[in-house]
């Protein structure tokens, strides 16, 4: 109706303040334009305060008073009202578990490499002697052997592996292990005295010198480290290995094998798996692999695989331990030198056992080192 008749605004306000009392008016007037503007103004969500300052210049005087600036217009962030009024929580989710990296696995699991094709001419070779076919059949033979020519594959092959025996003095390495272990631990000192002793045991075979670390050690110690989840060179569940429960004398108590009640044990398995820790220095820790080594290398005793390898690889280096008993013969060795690298044992229960071991040795050797 106002505009139909040819009022202006300023008109209106102009009678407006005629009839009120104007200062009545700027009181009441001016703050409701003021809140109208902030609430228009506060859906805005980026740049406010540039936006309100450009609508304020274009309003002029016509929204403002000259002594209103715009640039008093703040206007709060919306979160920063709500935290000023309400307590937030702030909920940080926790990072996700990061697992360790993986280990490099530093040497294979020797049961993994086990190699068809080698364990068919394995049992090939075995099989074309009549008694040794014999001795393998009545369990009476066992034979393992590991090459390691190509150490990026690296073959495995057994025949009557897991078969548990009667080893005479081999097994005489389960101690040596085990004397490295408790000087690991802080439970034996290394004396000359025991250094002498442990290369007696395993250069001469000497039972003396067993002994003597036997009762050092002590029996309940060489089963620790022989059932160690890092090394199970005694495992029930692959059909026993290494054991010793009986000093090398005539006397003393005995702690048999749980499976056989046997007291001298192992398994060709068992002693392959020994000598192929040891060549990766796995064998207890990288320094115990090293002084066993010592110990185990350059034999005095030259029958068995070492008469044949004295023949065929003079400058061979050769780990070895052997072990004879009435009819029970057993020998291993790890063979480092030219053109060789491999490991091979042998447990047999025949009077002849030196002789039979004599003969394997060559035609083991053949096999591992043919083209």
């Amino acid at each position: 109706m106002i505009w139909r008749y040819g009022y202006t605004f300023e008109s209106v306000l102009s009678e407006l303040f005629t009839d009120f009392n104007s200062h009545m008016l700027k009181r009441i007037f001016y703050p409701t334009v003021l809140i109208l503007g902030l609430l228009s103004l506060s859906s805005v969500p980026q740049g406010i305060e540039d936006f309100a300052t450009s609508r304020a210049n274009a309003a002029g005087v016509f929204l403002f008073p000259s002594w209103f600036s715009a640039t008093d217009l703040v206007v709060a962030d919306p979160v920063d009202s709500l935290a000023a009024s309400t307590p937030v929580v702030v909920e940080v989710a926790e990072p996700e578990p990061v697992a360790d990296p993986p280990k490099e696995e530093k040497v294979r699991s020797l049961r993994t490499l086990r190699s068809k094709d080698l364990e068919t001419l394995l049992r090939a070779e075995l099989q074309k002697r009549p008694s040794w076919r014999k001795l393998i059949q009545t369990k009476r033979m066992a034979v393992g052997i590991v090459d390691m020519t190509d150490r990026t594959e690296v073959k495995y092959a057994d025949v009557n592996g897991r078969h548990m025996m009667y080893a005479a003095s081999l097994p005489k390495i389960a101690v040596l292990a085990a004397a490295h272990d408790a000087i690991e631990r802080g439970e034996l000192k290394e004396t000359a005295e025991i250094t002498r002793d442990m290369r007696l045991m395993i250069a001469k075979s000497n039972n003396a010198a067993t002994t003597r670390m036997i009762d050092r050690v002590g029996f309940s110690a060489i089963e620790r480290t022989m059932t160690d989840p890092n090394l199970k060179l005694y495992d029930p569940k692959y059909g026993g290995g290494l054991w010793v429960g009986k000093r090398y004398a005539a006397g003393g108590k005995r702690n048999p094998d749980p499976i056989k009640g046997l007291s001298h044990a192992a398994t060709a398995e068992q002693v392959c798996r020994y000598f192929y820790l040891l060549a990766y220095n796995e064998l207890v820790s990288n320094e115990s692999s090293s002084k066993m080594k010592r110990y185990l290398v350059d034999p005095e005793l030259h029958h068995k695989f070492v008469n044949v390898l004295d023949r065929v690889a003079p400058q061979a280096k050769v780990y070895r331990k052997s072990g004879s008993w009435k009819s029970y013969h057993a020998d291993v060795v790890l063979v480092q030198g030219p053109e060789r690298n491999y490991i091979m044992t042998a447990l047999i229960d025949d009077p002849a056992g030196e002789s039979i071991i004599r003969e394997l040795g060559s035609v083991l050797d053949n096999l591992l080192t043919e083209d």
